[in-house]
């Protein structure tokens, strides 16, 4: 082994304020089996309060490409109001008041046992997208896990929005057995989604991510 081999990628000169150096971007990695010290907050999965107009449970379980289910998954869910807008500077329209009040647009939650997460929230409402063209309600949904270096991040549409679906342009780039995949189904209070991380088959059953 030489001195150079071990030399630091970052070099330190004395005397000078190293929170100046340019580190450049941190290298992703997974979130490991200590997710619960830190990220999981209590309100996490409340999107809405209790008591919210409309407020309905969205669950999501997560199975790996053994269809074990990752009982130590974490999901996030980001998405619009009940009218389809966001309090966000990026956003078009400008920020405005959101419906139901105390409505905050993203959730966080841990799968239990059986890899299923649930989030309490309200049916977003339609976007407007390029071409003129409108976005079916969906919840977008990420998947955090460890030995996964990256977040996989998918969408949540809703069976009851038949028409809307139909003319989503997402849910149109892909073929019909991949569309469905990300349409959820009824529940008894809400809506649930089944979601298989890996398949090596390419025509199986993995559920279609988006490319960051």
């Amino acid at each position: 082994m030489t001195e150079h081999e071990f030399a630091p990628r970052y070099a330190v000169v004395p005397g000078s304020n190293f929170t100046t150096v340019p580190f450049g971007q941190t290298p992703s990695q997974t979130v490991g089996p200590y997710l619960h010290i830190g990220l999981p907050w209590a309100d996490g999965p409340d999107v809405v309060p209790e008591n919210a107009d409309g407020a309905i449970e969205v669950s999501v379980t997560i199975v790996d490409g053994q269809r074990t289910p990752m009982a130590d998954a974490m999901i996030e869910t980001w998405q619009a109001d009940a009218a389809g807008l966001f309090d966000h500077p990026d956003d078009p329209r400008g920020p405005v008041p959101l419906v139901p009040t105390g409505f905050r647009g993203l959730g966080r939650a841990v799968a239990d046992a059986t890899g299923t997460a649930c989030v309490r929230t309200v049916k977003p409402g339609p976007l407007p997208a390029e071409n003129d063209s409108t976005e079916a309600p969906h919840i977008d949904l990420a998947i955090f896990a460890r030995g996964m270096l990256d977040r996989l991040v998918t969408r949540i549409y809703f069976p009851d929005e038949t028409e809307a679906n139909a003319s989503d342009p997402v849910l149109a780039s892909l073929g019909t057995g991949a569309r469905e995949k990300l349409i959820a189904r009824a529940t008894a209070t809400g809506y649930h989604l089944d979601v298989v991380v890996q398949d090596s088959d390419p025509d199986g059953a993995e559920t279609p991510f988006f490319e960051l």
